[in-house]
C-alpha cells in the first residue's frame, strides 16, 4: 500500500480537523495561541503573530504524528513474516473504529481522551507555540483519535519506513490546511465556525462510513492491490 494510502491519509487529516471536538473551540484556541481576542465577531489579532504561531502550532502537532508513523511502521516491521494476518487485523479494528464513529458501537473506553486545558499559560514564542502544538497531538479527543488510529495501522502495514513517515506527513497536512485557513477567516468573521458546525454531524457519518469502507478493503487484501494498480502511474515511490 502506497500512494493511495498517501490520499486516504491526507482526506483522514481534513475528517479529523472537521469533527465536532475541534472546530467548535477553533476560535478559543487560535485567539489563546495567538493571544487575540473576538471583537465584533471577528477575532482581533497582529498579522504577524497569527502567522508565526499558527505555524509553529502545525509544526508541533506535525512532529509528533509523523513520530507516531515511524513508530507504528517500525513496530509493524518487526512482525513482517504475519503481515497478512497483522493487515486483517488493521481492517477489523478500523471497521470497529468507523461503526463507533456512526454511533453504532458505544465503547466507553475507545472515549477517553485529554483535551487542551484552557488554563494552559499563553504561548509567548514560537517555541511555547511548537510545545502547544506538540500537547495537540500527544492528547486530544475520540474524533482525532479513531482516525487517526486507522492511519497509524495502515503505516504499520508500510514497506518502508519513510512511506510511514510519509503517511503521517498527509495527515498533519489535512489537519494543518484547514486549520490556517479558517484562522485567517476568523480575523474577518467567526460566523464561518457557526456555519461549519450545522455540517459536523453529517461530516462524522461520512468520516465513519469512509472508516467502514477502508475497513474492508484492508481486511480483504484489496487495497494491495488498488494500490499497486495506481502505483504503475506513479513517478514517487517512497
Amino acid at each position: 500500500m502506497e500512494q493511495v494510502t498517501l490520499w486516504i491519509a491526507l482526506v483522514g487529516g481534513l475528517l479529523s480537523f472537521f469533527s465536532p471536538c475541534v472546530v467548535p473551540i477553533l476560535p478559543a484556541y487560535v485567539s489563546h495561541l495567538t493571544g487575540g481576542n473576538i471583537q465584533e465577531q471577528k477575532l482581533r489579532v497582529d498579522a504577524s503573530h497569527l502567522v508565526q504561531r499558527s505555524l509553529a502550532f502545525v509544526f508541533g502537532f506535525s512532529m509528533v504524528f509523523i513520530l507516531m508513523g515511524a513508530s507504528a511502521t517500525f513496530i509493524g516491521q518487526l512482525f513482517t513474516a504475519n503481515r497478512p494476518f497483522i493487515e486483517q487485523l488493521s481492517g477489523i479494528l478500523i471497521i470497529i473504529f468507523g461503526l463507533q464513529m456512526l454511533g453504532i458501537f458505544q465503547f466507553s473506553f475507545l472515549m477517553k481522551d485529554k483535551k487542551w486545558d484552557h488554563q494552559l499559560k499563553q504561548p509567548t514564542s514560537w517555541l511555547s507555540s511548537i510545545l502547544l502544538g506538540m500537547a495537540f497531538g500527544f492528547g486530544w479527543t475520540p474524533c482525532v483519535g479513531l482516525t487517526l488510529s486507522s492511519i497509524l495501522l495502515l503505516a504499520s502495514s508500510s514497506n518502508t519506513l519513510g512511506h510511514g513517515m510519509v503517511m503521517l506527513t498527509f495527515y498533519s497536512l489535512g489537519m494543518a490546511l484547514p486549520f490556517l485557513l479558517l484562522s485567517f477567516m476568523m480575523t474577518r468573521s467567526v460566523s464561518i465556525i457557526r456555519t461549519i458546525n450545522r455540517y459536523l454531524g453529517r461530516l462524522s457519518v461520512i468520516n465513519g462510513s469512509i472508516m467502514i469502507l477502508l475497513g474492508l478493503l484492508v481486511f480483504t487484501g484489496q487495497m494491495t492491490k488498488i494500490s499497486a494498480y495506481f502505483a504503475q502511474f506513479s513517478l514517487f515511490t517512497f
